[in-house]
């Protein structure tokens, strides 16, 4: 109920009105445009290296004026965007199935032996494979987990990634009455650094949330949570296990 005492809520403006319809229509655009552009100049950038390795009689627009028959002012420019993407995962499939093979591993060994007796190429191409491997091996090295620890000290909580069980050196000399895990913990707004911890198992707490999700929400240092559907089906799950 309203009296006349309570103040009168004022309509938003016109300006106000267009101001909010803008910023609605940036948060629309933005991701959308930044998403095109990004794939547009990535896709331009292995074009502009895949080109200069394909003989010029090779090239698209001496393909297309080759086959209409089309010379001197006659000739056609044709920039055929990402065709150089297509051939450079072809030539990379190509590749990748070689290295598979007896004779691909015998060429690979051999040059790697050959690069470590260089010193200046040992040191960037070690570090540069290492890298590769690191990434890409996803199959081989992938988090198990993300997990909720107290770090850097208790009652401050911090997101990790679960990585394996400690073994070797670090789980016998550790002075824990249990198991030992190892967490990568990040940092924001970069997840690619951070540090490797030790902890008890019983100190560390999974989370129903992926890891994709862990990573969204450590890069937005905390403004992009986990969809709350997801959480509410983890939830459900884990009574309907307990049931």
């Amino acid at each position: 109920m309203t009296t006349p005492f309570d103040p009168e809520t004022k309509r938003p403006g016109f300006i106000a009105r267009l101001r909010n319809s803008f910023l609605t229509g940036i948060i629309v655009i933005a991701p959308v445009g930044l998403t095109v552009w990004l794939i547009w100049t990535v896709v331009g950038w292995v074009d502009s290296f895949v080109w200069p390795f394909v003989p010029d009689s090779y090239q698209p627009e001496a393909v297309i004026n080759h086959w209409f028959e089309l010379e001197g002012a006659d000739r056609i420019e044709v920039n055929v965007r990402g065709l150089g993407v297509v051939i450079f995962l072809v030539f990379t499939v190509l590749v990748g199935w070689i290295a598979k093979g007896l004779i691909g591993r015998s060429m690979i060994g051999f040059g790697e032996r050959l690069v470590d007796r260089t010193p200046v190429v040992r040191s960037i191409y070690s570090g540069i494979k290492q890298l590769a491997e690191t990434v890409f091996a996803q199959s081989e090295r992938s988090f198990e987990k993300a997990c909720l620890i107290q770090y850097p000290r208790k009652d401050i909580w911090a997101i990790g990634f679960i990585s394996t069980q400690a073994r070797g050196e670090v789980a016998e000399k550790a002075q824990s009455m249990s198991d030992m895990i190892s967490v990568f913990v990040p940092t924001t707004p970069n997840p690619t650094s951070g540090f490797l911890l030790f902890f008890p198992r019983e100190d560390v707490i999974e989370l129903d949330m992926s890891i994709e999700d862990a990573a969204k929400l450590v890069i937005s240092a905390g403004l992009v949570y986990p969809s709350g559907e997801k959480a509410k089906e983890a939830v459900e799950a884990k009574l309907k296990k307990a049931s």
